[in-house]
């Protein structure tokens, strides 16, 4: 795998105090499915070793991490019941398994078993500590619903109590982190949420290449721009571990990246092919940038009502005159 590194964060141009925290360096791999699950595991067991052995303290993993993406098409019947229990099956075992041979942190994505009435299971990020215990569990909220990724017929979008949970990780710093997926990412009300809500860095497990109907749109460029503007806006880090490869259907476009609070992008790996990033993050440079442009205490909450009405399907555009 291509190993790329950015070990000295770049300088904070709002700062006007010394930091007291170290940087927190992180890892992230972008890979491609194997069918066979004994060679993808080691496969990405042996990443994780690359970064751990660069320095990383976390590494995070794409969405449906030991899954062939299925939702190129509609599911049929009770697709749930295909799902894994969270902490005793195989994504969870083979997390754990890795981060306790690096000792580090491990982050994977999962579809989890919640049996009900909808035949739905959750599509679930997990963290994992260096002894193998559950750290932190948050499932994906928004859920697409368009040619190639019709996730709406596998995955129930996960519940509103609590959905924006925050994980303050002690032994990495201190980090507050947030744990959304893939589709939550182009959502700027998300972001703003894990903001206020006080985390630092936010991590989407992703799993985005072409558009069926439109096989000559690239998005790729579109979807760079949004996480690291929502970045900017919500004051974050953002880690985005992306699938690569071809897998009949669809083809993910890789370009995994880690951006800071200031838009710019530390470290990216190419489209197409499999890698390892590891960058050094600043966690301070949160504060000076949301000093200088204080998005979250100049808000205007009492004009955003619309925000907060039910979704109408019926009005895909908003409020276009007839």
């Amino acid at each position: 795998m291509k190993v790329l590194t950015r070990l000295n964060p770049p300088p904070s141009p709002a700062r006007v105090r010394t930091p007291q925290r170290s940087p927190l360096r992180v890892g992230l791999v972008q890979h491609a499915w194997r069918p066979d699950p004994d060679e993808l595991t080691g496969a990405l067991t042996d990443a994780i070793g690359v970064a751990a052995s660069a320095g990383a303290e976390v590494v995070f993993l794409p969405e449906l991490t030991l899954a062939k993406y299925p939702a190129h098409e509609r599911a049929t019947g009770r697709p749930g019941d295909t799902a894994e229990s969270l902490t005793s099956g195989p994504t969870y075992t083979f997390a754990a398994g890795a981060a306790k041979a690096h000792g580090v942190f491990v982050h994977a994505s999962v579809y989890e078993r919640a049996d009900g009435p909808d035949g739905l299971g959750f599509n679930t990020a997990i963290l994992v500590s260096p002894e193998g215990d559950l750290v932190g569990r948050t499932r994906k909220l928004h859920i697409p619903v368009t040619d190639g990724y019709y996730e709406d017929t596998y995955f129930r979008a996960g519940p509103a109590d609590d959905p924006h949970p925050v994980y303050e990780v002690d032994r990495l710093h201190g980090v507050r982190l947030g744990l959304p997926t893939c589709w939550d990412q182009w959502f700027p009300e998300l972001a703003r949420a894990y903001s206020l809500a006080g985390a630092e860095v936010v991590v989407y497990p992703t799993a985005i290449g072409s558009e069926p109907a439109f096989p000559e749109f690239d998005t790729q460029p579109l979807w760079q721009q949004v996480i690291a503007a929502n970045g900017i806006t919500a004051g974050t880090f953002m880690v985005v571990p992306n699938r690569t490869g071809d897998e009949g259907a669809l083809r993910f476009y890789g370009s995994s990246f880690i951006s800071d609070p200031y838009g710019r992008v530390l470290v990216q790996a190419p489209r197409d092919e499999e890698a390892v990033l590891v960058a050094d993050l600043d966690l301070e440079q949160r504060r000076d940038w949301l000093d200088l442009f204080p998005f979250l205490t100049t808000r205007r909450p009492d004009t955003y009502g619309p925000l907060t009405a039910p979704a109408d399907p019926g009005k895909p555009y908003g409020e276009v005159p007839a």
